[in-house]
């Protein structure tokens, strides 16, 4: 299967300018435009204005982040709210089997429904479970459109830096200041950063060895980010069911000055 960029001509052109990936497949586009106007321009609406502050990036653990919570509230308010589809068989009138399939955010529209799955910072085989659970509801009739939205290519690709900036600029260059930057690493990644930073030959600085292993640990390539998420539908995963794929963009990253929230790096959140 062949993933095709958009075209300039596409919706969401103004969230395209601040970086966002965009990608419609199989005729997601014409769907969404003609049934679906209204939902579009909600989720440009919401998606528009959200903001990811750099204590949350280095805080967030535990449980999902407080950027992910605001970004479902903004959708539940709207009407994306959590359902579970339960889809039965029945024979001469008794029921042989049945299956459920929770979507986090579904919207209702007057010729059909769309379906939409947050996947910000979980483990990657996440997509799979997405994709196909789509895939089965669509073939179900139970949706028209199935939407994901991942942290995008640029977002990914600017992390390590993002989070050297927040080391600088809080110059911290020890073990005592991340913890009272709320930030305490577990004895192994400490083990591993004062490796590098206290070793004879070539020693790193604490920010720069720290960035290394909090990037490593909380997004790394077998996180879900764009690029892995284009493997699946370059593979066909999901297809037929139309799809439109959202990825959010480094520009929404806010260097605030925030306390972060004491957490364990180990964590990996949705």
């Amino acid at each position: 299967m062949t993933v095709r960029p958009v075209s300039a001509a596409v919706p969401f052109g103004a969230l395209r300018e601040k970086g966002f990936d965009v990608l419609f497949l199989s005729h997601a586009r014409p769907i969404l435009e003609g049934e679906f106007s209204d939902a579009l321009q909600e989720l440009e609406r919401v998606l528009g204005a959200i903001e990811l502050p750099i204590s949350e990036i280095i805080g967030s653990g535990g449980g999902e982040t407080q950027f992910t919570q605001r970004l479902r509230k903004a959708l539940a308010h709207l009407g994306w709210e959590k359902h579970i589809f339960e889809i039965g068989k029945t024979i001469d009138g008794v029921p042989r089997e049945s299956t459920s399939h929770e979507v986090d955010h579904v919207k209702y529209g007057s010729t059909g429904v769309l379906a939409l799955e947050v996947e910000w910072n979980n483990k990657d085989p996440f997509y799979d479970r997405d994709l196909e659970n789509f895939k089965r509801l669509h073939a179900e009739g139970a949706i028209s459109v199935g939407i994901i939205i991942t942290r995008g290519r640029s977002l990914q690709e600017s992390l390590w830096d993002a989070v050297h900036r927040f080391a600088m600029e809080r110059s911290i260059d020890s073990m005592e200041q991340l913890t009272e930057n709320g930030v305490t690493p577990t004895p192994k990644q400490r083990a591993n950063i004062l490796k590098r930073v206290q070793r004879v030959k070539d020693p790193v600085p604490l920010a720069i060895a720290w960035t290394d292993n909090f990037v490593s640990n909380k997004f790394g390539q077998a996180t879900t980010h764009w690029d892995k998420l284009m493997h699946r539908v370059e593979r066909g995963v999901g297809n037929p069911c139309p799809l439109l794929l959202i990825g959010l963009p480094a520009s929404i990253i806010a260097f605030d000055a925030a306390k972060v929230e004491p957490m364990s790096e180990e964590d990996v959140v949705d």
